[in-house]
């Protein structure tokens, strides 16, 4: 049934180019800054998502930056001077501003088009668990749910979205103020590798330690098995930095948990990247709550 108002997200949710074109989703490019130079956002230059991690194991520091009213206002506007219904899913407002941006932007041209209306719906999630979301949301409004009643299931589902996630080198939290200059030296010398999760606010937060690599993988999985709610239809997403042969590690696990369910996977784009660092395996999917 085809949808009845427009459904836009931004590139915090780190889902393919080629899934916003397949499921007609409208999107803001987040971006950052690097050497001078900046990427993504409304007219920066494009980068290779490789080619960042690469930089970013050489030892580049970027710097993101989030949307601002106006660049918000500028993506929304176009459709309700059609006379479009908008549906905005934002990147988590417990990790950046984005949301708030969208919400003045809305807020205005509610002033401008009272006759149309744009709601957002802040996901509280980050990278595929905010692709995750958008998923459900994209089967939701395709079902030919109205907007009032979109928005309602997605403020209910978005507290059953889980994300667990381990990094492999604590120097991009640190920088980030995630944890602290001494977890992150007493973490390199010892080969402890946290394992986080974003919770109810859409922070980040580190919910414990594994020593080595596998065990911290394994960890993952481990918190999926737990809190896990799969019906046969409902997928798992997996974003990584750049570490191709942890995620072949992690999708084992998962079949000889789940059998032979899919498995999408992606990896962490240069925004979400730049505090995560290279080596990030996240898992999500629907659970009990988060």
């Amino acid at each position: 049934m085809a949808r009845n108002f427009v459904l836009m997200t931004d590139t915090g949710s780190d889902l393919p180019d080629e899934y916003y074109v397949q499921h007609d989703i409208a999107r803001v490019q987040l971006g950052f800054t690097l050497d001078g130079v900046t990427y993504g956002g409304d007219d920066g230059a494009v980068m290779d998502t490789k080619k960042f991690y690469e930089l970013l194991r050489g030892g580049a520091m970027p710097k993101t930056f989030q949307v601002t009213p106006a660049q918000a206002l500028a993506h929304i506007e176009p459709f309700v001077k059609e006379g479009k219904d908008v549906l905005v899913i934002s990147f988590s407002s417990g990790l950046s501003g984005t949301y708030e941006s969208y919400c003045s932007a809305a807020k205005e041209l509610a002033q401008q088009y009272p006759y149309v209306q744009v709601r957002v719906v802040d996901s509280l999630c980050a990278s595929l668990g905010q692709g995750l979301f958008v998923d459900y949301v994209v089967k939701k409004a395709d079902s030919g749910a109205s907007l009032e009643e979109t928005v309602a299931y997605a403020e209910e589902l978005k507290g059953h979205i889980c994300h667990f996630f381990t990094v492999d080198d604590l120097f991009h939290l640190k920088r980030g103020g995630r944890v602290s200059a001494t977890t992150a030296v007493v973490g390199k010398m010892l080969n402890i590798k946290p394992v986080l999760h974003v919770d109810d606010a859409g922070h980040l937060i580190a919910i414990g330690k594994a020593m080595g690599r596998k065990k911290s993988l394994a960890a993952l999985v481990d918190k999926m098995t737990e809190l896990q709610t799969l019906g046969k239809d409902d997928p798992i997403f997996l974003s990584h930095g750049d570490c191709q042969a942890d995620v072949d590690y992690v999708i084992g696990l998962l079949k000889s948990r789940f059998g032979t369910r899919t498995v999408f996977v992606n990896m962490i784009g240069s925004v979400i990247g730049t505090h995560s660092g290279a080596g990030t395996v996240a898992i999500f999917f629907k659970g009990r709550h988060r």
